[in-house]
């Protein structure tokens, strides 16, 4: 009798194993024709639903959701109407489409806190070029050349003072001190700066340099610098020559010292400068790039500008998405246009092998209101 009664209940369980499995299939298989996950039931909730399936059969259904979720396609088709529609107006720029959310790279906090005093002029340089590159006039400066990536942290505020810090390290230094300074370092330890990967002010990074000092620090798996950057450079919505992106970053902890295999003591390979001020307006800021090296500037994001590919931007279309950091190197006429030369930390993959032309003269979104800088202190 109990026997029995056992083999009764084992046959219950089976079948409502089977039916509970078969349902969950049917869900998969649902999930694996349209590839959506609807904001209801949620990416993370499903992952564990489906955890039963062959781990080859998760893999697939997984590769697929994080490609083809309906956020990437929204991004895709929004960048490609902005695009054809900027490409049909044949204004000053190309755009192109490059499928990559860059809104959460957005990270300088344009309002808030008071800036740097400002830098006066004692004489004005009436001499200067009609287009200027420091890249030219300062080739063994090798900073210069460089395209950073600050992967999915909105660390733009970071790195456009690190990278304009190092290249008037070199600058100063006549070309023979070659140190970079470390955003990571900075990103991590400044906390008077802001929110780390969730945005900071730059003009307190470039107060930060004055009291604090940053360490040296290179590009992601750099081993001979003290703090290089934490993230590689990486691919957002679309499959490229970097890989995957992370799907959240958290601002790393500041550690007062350097990564083991380095040889460097923290204390001692701290970097700082003299003075950090900013300059404001087209005169002024054409001398400042002339005499002392890039800068550091910062400007209102709209759509249009993630489709940049070539030529003098200039806003046409799209809303605003947010205030961006970058370093500004110099300056030129285009077509009749006058520009400044700047320098994205998106990598190379976007825009014009990752740096971009907007117009100047005009404060275009902004970007002539102030800009940060400073002298190193050698």
């Amino acid at each position: 009798m109990k026997r029995a009664f056992l083999l009764i209940a084992l046959l219950v369980i089976a079948t409502c194993v089977k039916f509970h499995h078969e349902k969950r299939h049917k869900k998969y298989k649902k999930f694996k024709q349209d590839k959506k996950v609807s904001k209801k039931d949620g990416f993370r909730k499903n992952l564990y639903k489906l955890r039963h399936f062959t781990q080859k059969e998760f893999k697939k259904w997984q590769k697929a959701l994080l490609y083809d979720q309906p956020e990437s396609n929204e991004i895709t088709n929004r960048q490609a109407k902005i695009a054809k529609k900027v490409n049909k107006m044949k204004t000053t720029w190309k755009a192109a489409v490059y499928k990559r959310d860059y809104k959460p790279l957005l990270g300088a906090i344009l309002d808030g806190l008071e800036g740097l005093p400002e830098k006066e002029f004692k004489q004005t340089n009436a001499n200067l070029p009609e287009n200027y590159d420091p890249r030219t006039e300062y080739p063994k400066c090798e900073s210069l050349r460089e395209v950073r990536d600050q992967a999915n942290c909105g660390s733009c505020w970071a790195f456009g003072a690190a990278e304009a810090m190092s290249d008037r390290v070199c600058i100063a230094s006549g070309q023979t001190d070659q140190r970079r300074v470390s955003a990571h370092n900075l990103l991590a330890c400044c906390s008077s700066c802001g929110f780390g990967c969730d945005g900071g002010y730059p003009a307190y990074a470039w107060n930060y340099w004055k009291n604090t000092g940053i360490v040296t620090g290179g590009l992601y798996g750099d081993k001979t610098t003290c703090q290089p950057y934490f993230l590689p450079p990486c691919d957002h919505h679309v499959e490229g020559s970097h890989g995957e992106c992370p799907d959240t970053v958290n601002t790393p902890k500041c550690v007062k010292n350097c990564n083991d295999g380095s040889g460097v003591d923290y204390a001692s390979d701290l970097i700082k400068a003299s003075s950090a001020y900013s300059v404001s307006g087209e005169a002024n800021i054409m001398q400042e790039l002339y005499e002392s090296g890039p800068v550091e500037a910062s400007f209102t994001v709209y759509e249009d500008f993630l489709n940049y590919k070539s030529g003098v931007y200039q806003h046409v279309t799209g809303s605003a998405l947010g205030g961006h950091a970058i370093k500004m190197i110099g300056w030129g006429v285009e077509n009749g246009v006058k520009y400044w030369l700047c320098v994205n930390s998106w990598n190379e993959e976007w825009g014009d092998g990752g740096l971009f032309k907007i117009r100047r003269g005009t404060n275009e979104c902004g970007i002539e209101r102030t800009v940060n800088a400073g002298v190193p202190k050698l």
